[in-house]
């Protein structure tokens, strides 16, 4: 493989969006797993305070995730921004308790490992149902 081409090679394996998507999960995650501490520290259920975290996080990572990640910020994909999260609550829910039951995972760990399958779920279906769906139906391509 020529220089040129290994580089096409890479830029398509490193998706550019996928890079920032995670740059700012990055701050995303910060900003919701202390509030999620924070609420467990004050003594709410580890469901109730993913849920309150969840709520909280919607608009900043709808803006976050809309502006620079995927160039986008219209109000009308919120709903469907929102049915991503209700998708990803429960899926880090049932990974918490199972990491809880099975391992002994206390509420801080169980969260924390939760993150990247958690993550990686959310970049997929933002770009595949909330994001990228746009493009793909004003090309003509959805």
């Amino acid at each position: 493989m020529e220089r040129s081409s290994l580089g096409l090679f890479v830029l398509k394996v490193l998706d550019i969006k996928m890079i920032r998507f995670f740059m700012v999960a990055g701050l995303n995650t910060a900003f919701g797993y202390a509030l999620f501490a924070f609420l467990i520290f004050i003594g709410l259920h580890y469901t109730v305070a993913a849920l309150v975290g969840q709520i909280i996080g919607i608009l900043f990572n709808f803006r976050t995730y809309g502006a620079l990640v995927f160039k986008n910020k219209k109000l009308n994909l919120l709903p469907r921004f929102v049915m991503v999260y209700v998708i990803m609550y429960f899926c880090n829910i049932g990974g918490m308790t199972l990491l809880k039951q099975q391992c002994g995972a206390n509420d801080y760990v169980a969260s924390a490992v939760m993150c990247v399958p958690v993550g990686l779920l959310g970049f997929v279906l933002n770009k595949l149902f909330v994001f990228e769906r746009i493009r793909r139906s004003k090309s003509g391509k959805e």
